[in-house]
């Protein structure tokens, strides 16, 4: 019976393995047609008696206002251009301020990356299962997609409203504007509520949030999207040494 336990185990983990590395693949071309979190949401609409849709238009990155990316990298993750995945710094600091919190108040550290790796892949939670998943999957994003495509679908995926997903149904729904029009300004009011969407709202922002919009955009001239560039020169070159 243990033999059979063991032999089935490792099936599942291979099979495990196997598939969650096709499936990164795939969305390493592919636009992921849905996330788990979208599917929640309707479901709690259900369960709640209010109706929740699923409003999205995805964007490539190029059709996409540079002030959008360096808005949300200067609010979520200003090393992301040189970390692979996690911020150990401040993930450190995080640990510490929650053991000085003594569980009144959860910090986190995730990376863009990390974000990513959770809404594409996974669910909600703080359990270390579900943190689990989401390290290996990170791992998997950045070794295969690298950081163009991680902000492409980052900005493509991520909540902001009750059914809104996506830096195009955001920009159409707060600013009545395409997403590659928004200004600096606009960028990092969108960027400010990432943490919370549900709580904050980019259209009636609160004076914390009209604050952060400040530290953001104070933060966006020092980030340079040339990460971009050059990684997918470098692209360009191997492709060209192998033909």
């Amino acid at each position: 019976m243990f033999k059979k336990i063991l032999i089935w185990s490792l099936r599942i983990l291979v099979g495990f393995i196997v598939g969650s590395c096709v499936l990164v693949a795939v969305y390493a071309v592919f636009r992921p047609p849905l996330t788990p979190l979208m599917v929640i949401r309707v479901a709690e609409g259900w369960f709640n008696g209010k109706s929740v849709g699923i409003n999205k238009t995805w964007k490539n990155y190029e059709e996409i206002s540079p002030n959008v990316f360096k808005a949300l990298i200067s609010g979520e993750d200003g090393k992301f251009f040189t970390h692979e995945g996690f911020d150990w710094d401040a993930i450190e600091r995080a640990k510490k301020r929650n053991e000085q919190a003594k569980g009144k108040k959860l910090y986190g550290a995730s990376t863009i990356s990390m974000q990513t790796a959770k809404n594409v892949f996974l669910w909600h939670g703080r359990n270390y299962v579900r943190k689990g998943l989401e390290a290996y999957f990170t791992v998997l994003i950045e070794a295969i997609w690298g950081k163009k495509r991680i902000l492409e679908v980052y900005v493509n995926v991520i909540e902001w409203g009750d059914g809104i997903y996506g830096i195009e149904a955001a920009s159409q729904f707060y600013f009545k504007k395409s997403a590659k029009d928004l200004t600096a300004a606009e960028a990092a009011q969108l960027a400010a509520v990432v943490p919370n969407p549900r709580r904050w709202n980019a259209a009636k922002p609160t004076g914390y949030i009209v604050k952060r919009k400040g530290f953001i955009l104070a933060r966006m001239s020092s980030i340079s999207l040339q990460a971009v560039t050059e990684q997918k020169k470098k692209k360009e070159k191997s492709k060209d040494k192998k033909k």
